[in-house]
């Protein structure tokens, strides 16, 4: 299971060292992006989408990075049943068909299948439409 995400990872970085973009690849779509840390929550998101990221590759330094905490994580990637790549060692995460769940204290993010975004973090609550990227935030 590791070798296959070590491969992907590899394949991915080689990608994305071409493409003028950035130096960073999503690891759940393969796109190179740019990162920027979220002001309100300190997480890594996608500089263009404002997107949380979950986990993306540095191609620079060759490091697997665990977006929400920026520790490297090289060797901890593993492919789950549903095709997508995971942390390991991240309980807290729960991935099936229809969505995808991470909660970690006040923290809560869901992906749902059709892309929709969810965050909730203390009183703040954005959704992010997965089909036209609309972003709407509301506070408590």
């Amino acid at each position: 299971m590791k070798s296959i995400a070590a491969i992907a990872v590899i394949v991915l970085t080689t990608t994305a060292c071409s493409d003028s973009k950035g130096r960073y690849v999503d690891l759940s779509t393969g796109k190179a992006i740019e990162v920027r840390e979220d002001d309100k929550t300190g997480f890594m998101v996608n500089k263009e989408t404002g997107e949380p990221l979950y986990i993306y590759v540095d191609t620079r330094k060759k490091d697997t990075i665990y977006a929400k905490t920026g520790q490297v994580i090289n060797g901890h990637v593993v492919k789950s049943t549903d095709n997508s790549y995971v942390f390991d060692e991240d309980e807290k995460l729960k991935v099936d068909n229809e969505e995808t769940k991470y909660k970690d204290n006040d923290y809560k993010m869901e992906v749902e299948k059709d892309g929709d975004i969810k965050i909730k973090t203390g009183d703040s609550k954005v959704k992010i439409d997965g089909e036209t990227g609309e972003r709407k935030e509301k506070k408590d």
